[in-house]
């Protein structure tokens, strides 16, 4: 089985140290093709306006001067001379539950590999709190992911599913449950913008999240994470909302309406 990793905190993250060791155990035919400098947040970004430049740091392993979504598609296309039969994105130093899954880079990453026809998993390893100082549970990742990788390999899939994997911010030992889960969205904003004021006088921001504790749906990656399971979401990228559609079918449809001038 030849899998490509990528991530989105960069090819020299602990995360994709952490997925490369994941992958090992699962085959000997690994592909890396990251991100040369951190790319959290970034979605499904393109890299439209500027060129994208390649640096090959060893054997199967390169670095990319753009977006997760970039690597993937370079990976496929151009870097390996025959497509993955899987992909793998992350480990994410955090957890991308909720409505992270929207802008998450690490979905990202499995999203593309997805509109490729190839099986994806996004993998992301939650912290008792985003900051430097806080040491991410690795091990937690590396001891359970490897076989429900290949329990969910084992399985059928559905047409343009990814599976997105959560660990939770605890040790192997202290971790009991796996759950699949549906994705959860969060009572309260947790994005805000910190406004600070360089030595110039000039106001600059600073993106952030409040992090204050909610008491989220049962069911949900959400709740998961906040009772220390891991959770298993099969996520899609269509974002109709089908309730509305057969709604608007009802005052939309056939000829379009004509605008009639104010008197």
């Amino acid at each position: 089985m030849r899998i490509l990793l990528t991530n989105d905190d960069g090819i020299e993250a602990e995360g994709l140290e952490c997925l490369e060791r994941i992958a090992r155990t699962l085959s000997d035919d690994i592909w890396t093709v990251a991100p040369q400098v951190e790319q959290s947040g970034k979605g499904r970004g393109i890299t439209l306006t500027e060129p994208l430049r390649v640096n090959a740091i060893g054997e199967k392993r390169f670095a990319v001067t753009g977006t997760p979504t970039d690597c993937v598609v370079l990976a496929v296309n151009d870097l390996m001379p025959e497509r993955p039969d899987l992909v793998l994105s992350g480990v994410n130093r955090g957890h991308n539950v909720g409505e992270d899954c929207s802008y998450s880079g690490t979905v990202a990453g499995a999203l593309q590999g997805m509109a490729f026809g190839i099986r994806s998993i996004a993998l992301s390893q939650s912290l008792e709190r985003f900051h430097d100082a806080v040491t991410a549970h690795w091990e937690t990742a590396e001891a359970f992911a490897p076989a429900i990788i290949r329990r969910l390999l084992d399985q059928p899939w559905q047409a343009g599913v990814v599976m997105n994997l959560n660990f939770p911010a605890r040790p192997p030992e202290s971790v009991e449950q796996v759950e699949v889960t549906r994705q959860g969205f969060r009572d309260i904003g947790e994005m805000h913008a910190v406004r600070r004021t360089d030595l110039r006088g000039r106001d600059y921001y600073w993106m952030t999240f409040r992090g204050s504790k909610q008491n989220h749906a049962a069911g949900t990656d959400l709740r998961a994470m906040d009772e220390g399971k891991i959770s298993v979401t099969p996520l899609h990228i269509d974002l109709t909302h089908m309730p509305s559609v057969h709604d608007l079918k009802g005052v939309l449809g056939g000829a379009p309406p004509k605008t009639v001038a104010a008197e």
